[in-house]
């Protein structure tokens, strides 16, 4: 059994005991969060949602909250001077695991 959820403005997939990087998310470690835009979901028939299904849920474990690896951004124009610019990011996500899928 799986479902297509949509969280963080992207969709995935998702299986029971799965663990999943989401955007952040708020709660603490141990919290439970419940997902309710679920697009799809298959077991033994499929079901579609228009755009999501009514009443259909994902129940996920917080496991942790985190940051990802830092990406270095460079930005330089040939030939005009001061025009190097250096920046760095670290986009913070959500490590979910999946308990159960309703619906």
């Amino acid at each position: 059994m799986y479902a297509i959820i949509e969280t963080g403005g992207k969709q995935l997939k998702v299986e029971k005991g799965q663990s999943i990087f989401v955007e952040k998310l708020a709660g603490e470690p141990g919290d439970e969060i419940v997902l309710d835009k679920v697009c799809l979901i298959s077991d033994s028939t499929l079901k579609v949602g228009t755009p999501y299904i009514e009443g259909a849920k994902v129940t996920c474990k917080l496991e942790k909250q985190g940051k990802e690896k830092k990406i270095h951004i460079f930005k330089y124009k040939q030939k005009k001077g001061s025009t190097r610019r250096r920046q760095g990011h670290r986009q913070p996500y959500t490590k979910l695991l999946v308990e159960a899928i309703e619906g």
